[in-house]
């Protein structure tokens, strides 16, 4: 089944690829809806209470150098897998126009980067999750060069050019595994055997600093992120989706699958730098998103400052924080991605990304004010919408890790408030004369987003299902990593007082 996960879109976009350019739409939406349907059905097969990997497949692929075709799910990966295929299906619906200049291509690499993000998120071999880390840069790259703004070029450019320089450390890192498996035995890039490796300290280090800086680069992380901002205002909507909300997170979930999976002291030697880092993160993201004028660039850097919320969830070692970091992986995912598609139909309206240049849509076009406003509102932690329990989850844990680290993290909160208030307040209100007769979003733009609007809602009453999948995941990495949760205390005092 995971196989067939990965084969449906890579033959998609085969299929889109050698077939006329008129079935091209057609073939991604059969493409995109069978994948979910797989997805689906993995679901229903996967018992959340057992835990670990469940419909394994593994086969020998290179066996001089111990390297196999493996796949698994557990719960980080069951859920970063239906993250992925509910929202490249919403991305082909709601961002109809994007690929008219050259369909075959776009719908091609779409197709493409779905396939490959899937097979990262499967991976349970260290050289086949190398190979396919690295394989989704080409069509990112092909996406964010070919469809977009005008420096477009230079954005792909400097995006790749980051990756490959992440890339390039952890290849070191993934070599120096393989070493000190064949030095302890026959070598293997199995993570099951990998686990069971004994690492001397100082090489557990080196090999953990090569994984964290890529997955940094990746997530991405303060101050190796100067890549997102640009990427994201000069790349269409919908690839800002797929860059944002599905491949960014490889970066988050390869901190939590490998640096503390695989490298466990060394993750808590590093602790206090990983986490000075994530709230930097936080509120310089937030800080600088507040002056942005161009609306796709703003929203990109709102995601600086939730990747740093996710990496302090990670490395504050904690079941709370743990879970709170994958629900936000999730959570972010939904709201950010509902934040950029709503912003593209805004874009298509206006010709302009210019914030200053909008104002006054409120009451042309109320749908689309209502669909910005509950994306806003997720984005800065409303309670009833989804991120706020994620948000609530990673600010305990801080809170716990030590009382100044979540007040710091509490500031990106407070400034969330402001960067997606005054924006609404910017584009929606006001008088301006071109605003009237503005189109509000039609049937197909409000039905193309309605799923991330209803998953935002239930989910923020209801996480538990979310919880059920990421709880015994959580649970097997913190006795990996040897933490155990500190257990509350009660004075003596309130005691007495409460056996009277």
């Amino acid at each position: 089944m995971l196989s067939a996960l990965l084969l449906v879109p890579l033959l998609g976009a085969l299929a889109v690829a050698l077939l006329p350019a008129a079935h091209s739409r057609s073939i991604a939406i059969g493409a995109s809806a069978g994948t979910l349907g797989l997805g689906i059905a993995a679901l229903t097969r996967y018992d959340t209470g057992a835990g670990g990997y469940q419909l394994s497949e593994t086969v020998n692929w290179i066996e001089p150098l111990g390297v196999h075709y493996a796949l698994g799910l557990d719960g980080l990966g069951l859920l970063m897998v239906l993250l992925t295929v509910v929202l490249v299906p919403v991305v082909i619906v709601a961002g109809w126009a994007e690929g008219e200049a050259n369909p075959r291509s776009y719908y091609a690499w779409v197709l493409a980067l779905e396939g490959l993000s899937l097979a990262v998120f499967l991976a349970t071999d260290v050289f086949l999750f190398y190979v396919v880390f690295e394989a989704t840069l080409i069509p990112a790259y092909f996406l964010i060069g070919g469809f977009g703004g005008a420096k477009r070029a230079s954005a792909a450019l400097k995006f790749l050019m980051f990756q490959l320089g992440g890339g390039l450390v952890l290849l070191a890192s993934v070599i120096g595994l393989y070493v000190v498996s064949a030095q302890q035995g026959e070598a293997s890039y199995l993570l099951t055997d990998l686990q069971g490796l004994d690492l001397a300290t100082d090489t557990g280090r080196w090999l953990f600093v090569g994984f964290f800086i890529a997955f940094a680069i990746k997530a991405p992380l303060f101050p190796v992120h100067t890549w997102l901002a640009d990427t994201t205002e000069q790349a269409t909507p919908g690839t800002s989706v797929l860059l944002v909300c599905v491949l960014d997170k490889i970066g988050t979930f390869g901190m939590l699958r490998f640096c503390l999976g695989l490298f466990p002291e060394a993750s808590q030697w590093a602790t206090p730098v990983v986490v000075t880092l994530a709230v930097v993160s936080i509120i310089y993201g937030a800080f600088v998103a507040i002056g942005q004028d161009d609306l796709l660039r703003l929203i990109g850097l709102t995601s600086l400052s939730h990747f740093g919320f996710i990496t302090l969830g990670i490395f504050v070692f904690s079941s709370q924080g743990g879970s709170g970091a994958i629900l936000y992986m999730v959570n972010h995912g939904l709201g950010t991605a509902l934040l950029f598609l709503v912003a593209g139909y805004l874009i298509q309206r206006r010709g302009t990304a210019s914030i200053r240049e909008m104002g006054g849509l409120e009451k042309t076009t109320p749908v689309l004010a209502g669909l910005f406003l509950v994306a806003g509102l997720a984005t800065l932690g409303l309670p009833g919408l989804s991120p706020f329990v994620s948000e609530f989850l990673v600010l305990l844990s801080a809170f716990d890790y030590h009382w100044w680290v979540g007040a710091l993290a509490v500031t990106g909160i407070v400034l969330a408030a402001i960067y997606v208030l005054w924006a609404y307040q910017r584009i929606m209100t006001g008088p301006r004369d071109d605003a009237a007769g503005t189109p509000d979003a039609t049937t197909r733009e409000w039905v193309a987003v309605a799923p991330l609007v209803a998953a935002l809602v239930f989910f923020g009453f209801y996480p538990q299902p979310l919880l059920d999948a990421s709880n015994p995941y959580v649970d097997d990495l913190m006795q990996i990593v040897g933490v155990t949760d500190d257990q509350p205390t009660v004075p003596l005092g309130g005691a007495g007082e409460a056996g009277n």
